[in-house]
């Protein structure tokens, strides 16, 4: 009999732990709960003899996959993946996946969520602006970024997009227009939604220079990695241009240091952006089929270390 441990220092909603085990049960396959862990080292030793696990934000680190001596398959309940250690995981043979689109619609409902924030002056009773008619600018088009295209047309805003793993003609055919690069996407637009991977290109890639190119008035949204921005550059930046407003689902590390910009930085204590009951579920779900799938079926058509 398989056994899949499930590992969440932030719980699946109990609906989804019910749909998840009910799944498991029906393939044959044991399930094992880990849930409001604090200690690292509980995940190192809940993973010792179990085929398969599901992680949310958790770390699936160098030495969680070498404790698992019977691991074949980790499936990253989300879109990102940067908490796997690829690396060890394809040194040990073991299928690294994440389950896409799962949460996008819960994210891209979050960046609007905070964007209507910081346009109405934090809800303090002061004057704020319109997004109607408006330029607003995507950073990479994936599942969250086409619903966050879609959201955006429904306040009657401009979008542009830019992803260069995207065609123009892919990207129009949605009622948007695509950028040729990403400085005539941050030149072109007063309101930037980042949905960019933390990848070795894209690290940092968010600084000063290119914030500079930004319209008067400019707002960034930040869904994505904190890694992705270029911390001192984002500071100079506030600094250098007070009508820069910063608004992120991460808090950068310099987050205490951005608090004396009253009212142009917000940022959520945890990660929100999955944090919805319809997400939570159906990431949740979606993890225990694909691990059902590859055991009975050998299916890795989401595996994110090829």
């Amino acid at each position: 009999m398989k056994k899949i441990l499930i590992a969440t220092e932030k719980p699946f909603a109990a609906t989804a732990v019910n749909g998840i085990k009910k799944i498991f049960i029906e393939a044959g396959f044991e399930t094992v709960l880990l849930e409001n862990y604090t200690d690292p080292n509980d995940l190192i030793k809940a993973v010792a003899d179990v085929d398969a696990l599901i992680i949310r934000s958790d770390k699936a680190s160098r030495q969680v996959i070498e404790a698992g001596k019977n691991l074949k398959i980790i499936v990253r309940a989300g879109a990102g993946y940067d908490n796997i250690d690829l690396a060890a995981a394809t040194e040990k043979g073991i299928i690294a996946m994440n389950t896409p689109g799962q949460n996008s619609n819960a994210v891209a409902e979050l960046t609007f969520g905070m964007l209507v924030f910081m346009a109405r002056a934090n809800f303090k009773g002061g004057s704020g602006t319109e997004l109607k008619g408006k330029k607003f600018g995507i950073h990479a088009y994936g599942n969250v970024g086409k619903n966050v295209a879609r959201i955006a047309k429904g306040f009657d805003m401009e979008v542009h997009v830019f992803d260069p793993f995207v065609s123009k003609e892919t990207i129009e055919k949605d009622g948007v227009k695509g950028v040729d690069s990403v400085e005539e996407l941050y030149t072109t637009c007063q309101y930037i939604s980042l949905n960019i991977p933390a990848t070795e290109k894209t690290k940092k890639s968010i600084n000063f220079d290119l914030l500079s190119k930004m319209p008067k008035g400019a707002t960034v949204i930040n869904t994505a990695r904190k890694e992705v921005i270029d911390e001192e550059g984002l500071k100079s930046f506030f600094e250098a241009r007070p009508d820069f407003k910063y608004v992120s689902d991460i808090a950068p590390d310099c987050h205490k240091e951005l608090l004396q910009f009253e009212n142009r930085y917000f940022s959520t204590p945890k990660k929100q952006g999955a944090e919805t009951s319809e997400a939570n579920i159906n990431a949740g779900l979606a993890a225990a089929n694909q691990i059902v799938n590859f055991f009975k079926n050998g299916d890795k058509s989401f595996q994110v270390n090829k």
